[in-house]
């Protein structure tokens, strides 16, 4: 711009010298000018212009039910995740991260949308369950996510970028599947939520053929997006990597079972600790080495990962986002034991309370060697914007429209973007929650439940495992908040349950 004003100013000076000379000096004058501007700024236009191998890539991996407390960087002792750890000493971790639902499905169209998962018509996973025994009954879902949603992979894909699909979608059937929302490659994704054939092959998956006997699925989903990297080096590329792990059936993986079956006969307390939540149990201790496994063999994939753009010499223009769909699996009525604990915080996957809501999310951008803590409340349709800038792509908030751009807090800086948080999960779940919302502000969190119309309200920042009920105590921020609920309620045009006349 600056170049461009001093090239008129001068232009202008040159004019006021010709007025001496002849029409025609000057017209001859004028054009060779006017050539020479539209060459300049030609020029300087293609300087502008990215090109395709300098653009930076885009590796997401989204991990199956991975509570908050799984990692090592995040506090666990039990389980090992030394590569993620080192990939955690070099990004933005994000300490207060949420998704905007307990369960998968939602929080998945929440990630590719960047919009509530109430906004797009899914709260429950698909195609959810919504038992005809109990006193309310759910709102009806959509069973997929709409084509009409446009995600990031679309966007990127707009860019020109190469885009890449393995492992677990759940957000339609076929005519929903990932290559029919922005991804050129699909390895894996359909709409079972879980690996219906196990961890190990023959995985009884369409959209994945079986490998070699022994072969695990963990192990198999990150050759597939090694190779897709090894082809597309030379390309900008989105791998979107949605590992099915840990989500159950609890599979060991075998190479590194005994490991933790060792290193389980050394624990504390090598017996399970179960704490009491409404008509369930909560697990307080970590201690399944089969679990324990699966962890390992998915951080070692990480490191595998790592280590392919290293050797292409891709690290230092990737952008790398790690996190979770929902929390860990700690919380259950049926006659089994939860795999985890992500105590301190309370319950887990399917409760609005901290243990179902909160994540690990790690991201790693180009060039940055030093770890940086993040305090902000942040939300998982905030990696649509964040993706974007990053890749000094455009903002798109007539799309991303509850999503906030995360860049502006992983720099120096970190205040809360975030007005408050909003959480609706108007379903039963098997870990025995009632329909309920939620909505936190600050250190302040309200949580409504439907069946009982009344609600709990805790300051998470001094009871961060929401054990003490502050509602007696504090009318005028549990008024406050209760506002604040039906003005997302309003604003989301949220579908509550309804009674069950059957019942």
């Amino acid at each position: 711009m600056e170049a461009h004003l001093n090239d008129i100013t001068n232009a202008f000076a040159i004019h006021q010298n010709l007025d001496k000379m002849n029409r025609t000096t000057r017209s001859i004058i004028f054009l060779c000018l006017f050539i020479w501007g539209c060459k300049h700024k030609e020029k300087e236009k293609e300087t502008h212009v990215i090109p395709s191998q300098g653009k930076t890539n885009v590796v997401f991996i989204l991990v199956d039910d991975l509570g908050w407390k799984d990692l090592g960087c995040y506090g666990s002792t039990f389980y090992e995740t030394p590569n993620i750890d080192k990939l955690a000493s070099k990004s933005a971790v994000f300490v207060n991260a949420y998704t905007p639902n307990p369960v998968c499905s939602p929080t998945r169209a929440a990630i590719m949308t960047g919009k509530y998962p109430s906004r797009v018509g899914i709260t429950d996973w698909l195609p959810g369950h919504d038992p005809k025994d109990k006193p309310l009954l759910g709102p009806q879902d959509l069973n997929q996510l709409p084509l009409e949603e446009v995600t990031f992979a679309e966007v990127l894909k707009e860019a020109e970028y190469k885009t890449f699909f393995a492992g677990k979608w759940h957000l339609g059937d076929v005519g929903f599947f990932p290559e029919d929302q922005g991804f050129d490659i699909n390895k894996g994704g359909h709409h079972m939520g879980h690996p219906s054939g196990g961890y190990y092959s023959p995985y009884n998956n369409p959209k994945l053929t079986d490998g070699p006997e022994g072969e695990y699925l963990t192990d198999r989903l990150t050759i597939e997006a090694m190779s897709f990297i090894d082809t597309n080096k030379d390309n900008p590329f989105l791998v979107y990597l949605a590992y099915y792990t840990v989500h159950t059936p609890i599979e060991a993986n075998k190479k590194y079972l005994k490991k933790f079956e060792d290193k389980r006969k050394n624990l504390k307390d090598t017996l399970i600790i179960k704490q009491k939540e409404g008509p369930s149990k909560t697990i307080m201790n970590q201690y399944n080495a089969e679990y324990a496994s699966m962890i390992y063999a998915l951080d070692v994939n990480v490191g595998k990962l790592i280590k392919k753009l290293e050797d292409l010499d891709l690290m230092d223009n990737t952008l790398i986002v790690f996190t979770s769909d929902n929390g860990g699996l700690t919380t259950t009525e049926k006659n089994y034991n939860p795999p985890t604990s992500v105590r301190p915080l309370r319950a887990g996957k399917g409760w609005v309370y901290e243990g179902g809501i909160k994540v690990p999310l790690i991201i790693k951008k180009p060039g940055k060697t030093e770890m940086k803590k993040i305090e902000s409340d942040v939300i998982s349709m905030d990696l649509f914007p964040t993706i974007l800038d990053v890749l000094e792509l455009p903002q798109r908030p007539d799309l991303h429209i509850d999503g906030l751009n995360l860049n502006v807090i992983m720099g120096d800086e970190d205040f809360d973007i975030h007005d408050a948080l909003f959480w609706d999960y108007p379903h039963y779940h098997s870990s025995g929650w009632t329909p309920g919302q939620a909505i936190k502000k600050g250190d302040w969190k309200l949580i409504y439940f439907f069946e009982t119309n009344t609600c709990e309200l805790y300051n998470v920042k001094e009871d961060i495992s929401e054990s003490n009920n502050l509602i007696n105590q504090y009318p005028m921020k549990l008024e406050e908040l209760k506002q604040k609920l039906e003005t997302f309620n309003k604003r989301m045009k949220t579908k509550s349950p309804k009674e069950n006349s059957v019942k």
